[in-house]
């Protein structure tokens, strides 16, 4: 099954197999599968053809292209694998494929892709591909070479929890990304909806953080992107997020607007000098910040070994990491944060080396216990409100009713 690069625009263009051309591959050669040498392509691999998105809002006619073609004296790859498809777009046009390839993927070198496209791990499906071609605008490309393709089957949809013909509600789970970002393949919601709704211009109204969970809306057509972008700009849009928070909150309600900006304002990646470390991606209190405001609510204060609270948290404004870095601020950080509410090391060392025995003590949880319960606006065509709410996701769920904080036991 292809799995789609996120397209910068919401436009479908259809692309299908080149007609009359026969099949030279031997008899025994298994479905879906292109031999070395074969030169053209057979009915078993033209299956694999389907609608594309655009990557680019100009790309929006309609064309007929053919399913990877094979140059010969190469392996054999099995086309059904899951693979990554690249549309290409204005960037791509006029390029060589092995510069662009290099390019958009720079963790792998150009003489990395130019061996992938020799072994046939990088494909067009409108000519035989060589690391000199030419990219044009509107073609598909097709890239079999682990880490940059996924090599699993894509996750179901997650949960419809409202849809019309403008707009699409989902439950997405802790742990799914919005858009696929960086070098190597991850699903994403985005890429999910799209496969689900071919016909429909799939993109995001507003995000949500990698761990946060909750309910999250999309918009199926250019329009409704508008009009839903409209709507988050004039604050036409309310949304509550439920969190567990550590500690227990000396309030029942309270009211943070300290503005916010980046700490460490250099870059979006974290810096390593020597000894000196500090995380460039930090909000929060700064006087000359932006301006912000959260309210709370505690709803709940857990029982258990540690004092923990499920507290109500109402943004008023879109500051980035908001709700995070205002608890933060009140002291109360959000439980399984890596970020807020403890000493860069601590992400660095996350970010670097993944779960350690320190970065579990210290953050105490898989995830950020953050989740978007509840949002609400005018619809955008009909004015009517809408008013979706998402039940707060199991893994919360379960420390409401009292279990302990724990990492899940990872097999031997």
């Amino acid at each position: 099954m292809p799995a789609l690069d996120e397209p910068r625009a919401g436009v479908v263009g259809c692309f299908t197999p080149l007609q009359g051309y026969e099949s030279r591959q031997p008899a025994k050669t298994p479905p879906g599968t292109v031999r070395a040498g074969s030169g053209r392509v057979g009915a078993d691999a033209s299956s694999h053809s389907r609608d594309l998105r655009a990557t680019d809002a100009r790309c929006v006619h309609r064309t007929r292209l053919g399913p990877a073609l094979t140059p010969p004296n190469i392996e054999l790859v099995d086309l059904s694998r899951p693979h990554r498809v690249l549309l290409v777009g204005d960037r791509g046009t006029g390029r060589r494929v092995d510069a662009y390839l290099a390019a958009r993927f720079s963790d792998w070198s150009r003489a990395q892709f130019v061996r992938w496209i020799r072994q046939g791990l990088v494909r067009s499906d409108a000519r035989i591909l060589k690391a000199s071609s030419t990219l044009s605008e509107g073609e598909v490309i097709r890239i079999f070479v682990p880490g940059i393709a996924p090599e699993s089957a894509p996750p179901p949809l997650p949960d419809i929890l409202y849809e019309d013909e403008h707009l699409l509600a989902l439950d997405k789970p802790a742990g799914l990304l919005m858009h696929a970002v960086g070098q190597k393949w991850s699903y994403s919601v985005v890429g999910l909806a799209r496969e689900a709704r071919p016909d429909h211009a799939i993109d995001i109204a507003h995000r949500l953080d990698r761990e946060t969970s909750g309910v999250v809306f999309l918009v199926k057509s250019l329009d409704a992107n508008r009009r839903m972008r409209e709507l988050f700009q004039d604050r036409h849009v309310s949304k509550t997020y439920h969190a567990i928070v550590r500690g227990d909150p000396p309030w029942e309600t309270a009211v943070a607007e300290q503005p916010l900006g980046i700490l460490h304002p250099k870059s979006d990646q974290p810096v390593f000098s020597g000894d000196a470390e500090t995380v460039e991606l930090r909000m929060g209190f700064l006087p000359d910040g932006a301006p912000a405001r959260t309210t709370f609510e505690v709803l709940a204060r857990l029982a258990g070994p540690q004092a923990l609270a499920l507290v109500a948290c109402t943004p008023e404004t879109g500051r980035t990491h908001q709700i995070r870095a205002h608890l933060e601020c009140l002291g109360h950080p959000i439980l399984g944060d890596k970020l807020y509410g403890q000493p860069d090391a601590i992400f660095l060392e996350a970010l670097r080396k993944g779960p350690t025995d320190r970065v579990r003590h210290a953050i105490g949880f898989p995830r950020h216990c953050l989740h978007a319960r509840a949002i609400a606006f005018p619809h955008p065509f009909t004015g009517q409100t809408v008013r979706v709410t998402a039940p707060l996701a199991q893994d919360m769920q379960r420390l409401c009713e009292g279990a302990v904080p724990a990492w899940p036991v990872e097999p031997p």
